[in-house]
């Protein structure tokens, strides 16, 4: 069985039923094999419509996510065996959030803000313009670094001119990748020594050396090109043994890759069709969390899937790493 083959197995359905705005947490996934790729069925944890569920990462016991299009951010939790959900309005679309002391960081439209949370009181500060409003770009998919850097790449509905940025509020965001046009999944390698990042519509991960003491980047190549048939590449993680999950809009799929061979080894059937960001979460960072899209998607293709826009999740069997906290 080739490549394309293992891509188009179909996905199994969906799986837990529960009242709007509720779940439960993945059981232990069954996990199917099919010549050496691991394949996984995805379950609702959270049923929900968000428009653009996205951002997902998980901190101090919560799963922190965004709905863009709905401008909200929201808090998702595991209580006495249920999922329990606290939203926030914000003023404009949101694509970035990392956890900060006394609340988070959040890279939206406009720019880069400080969110201080105390209950259900909030103060926005904003910390940084967004240096690209002038073609009329948003910022979107962001992660902070080891030593507590936040990089944040740009987003412009027309094909422009982007870019990815790093942030320290120590002066303006600092370009540190141009020539971008959809600046997606970032994430690094455990050791930290690597950098992997996503251009969308190049169809490629980039590797980059990592200087983690100066935060620089160097020797940027190419060490995946995705096959045709897997939709186009969005959000992404990393787990303990290095292997990187990426989620594939349009794809109805989260796909495993090994970084040092370019093979792709596992895959998750996930029953909606765009899938934007993945994140390990739970108590031992055992579970691998997924957002999904409601908007864009035809009636017909909503109809194969009910659970558009929902939060899914499996246990893969292997761990995360810990989300790093912006530190400046």
């Amino acid at each position: 069985m080739n490549l394309i083959d293992l891509l188009k197995i179909g996905c199994a359905s969906a799986l837990l039923s529960s009242c709007s705005g509720s779940g439960t947490a993945p059981q232990k996934e069954v996990v199917e094999m099919k010549d050496s790729v691991k394949i996984w069925d995805a379950e609702v944890v959270y049923r929900t419509n968000a428009l653009l569920g996205e951002g997902a990462l998980w901190h101090d016991g919560q799963l922190y996510w965004l709905d863009i299009e709905n401008k909200e951010l929201h808090f998702l939790s595991y209580k006495n065996g249920e999922v329990q959900d606290k939203k926030y309005i914000l003023p404009v679309k949101p694509g970035t959030v990392v956890p900060f002391k006394d609340g988070v960081i959040l890279a939206m439209t406009d720019g880069i803000y400080r969110m201080t949370i105390a209950g259900a009181d909030t103060t926005l500060t904003k910390l940084a313009e967004n240096p690209e409003l002038s073609i009329g770009s948003r910022y979107n998919d962001g992660k902070c670094d080891a030593a507590g850097r936040l990089w944040v790449g740009t987003y412009a509905d027309e094909k422009k001119q982007c870019a990815l940025y790093r942030f320290t509020n120590e002066g303006e965001p600092r370009k540190m990748l141009d020539g971008v046009v959809n600046s997606n999944g970032i994430c690094w390698s455990p050791d930290g020594t690597k950098m992997y990042y996503i251009d969308t519509p190049t169809l490629t991960v980039q590797e980059f050396d990592f200087d983690e003491k100066n935060g620089e980047i160097s020797n940027g190549h190419v060490i995946i090109r995705f096959p045709e048939g897997v939709g186009t590449p969005d959000g992404s993680t990393i787990d303990e043994e290095g292997m990187l999950w990426i989620a594939h809009w349009g794809g109805a799929c989260v796909l495993r890759w090994n970084p040092q061979t370019g093979e792709m080894i596992g895959k998750v059937n996930v029953p909606t069709r765009d899938i934007t960001s993945v994140a390990f979460g739970g108590d031992d960072l055992g579970t691998l969390f997924i957002t999904t899209v409601s908007a864009w998607v035809p009636d017909s293709v909503k109809a194969r899937y009910p659970d558009s826009g929902s939060l899914f999740a499996i246990k893969p069997g292997v761990k995360g790493l810990p989300s790093k906290v912006f530190a400046y």
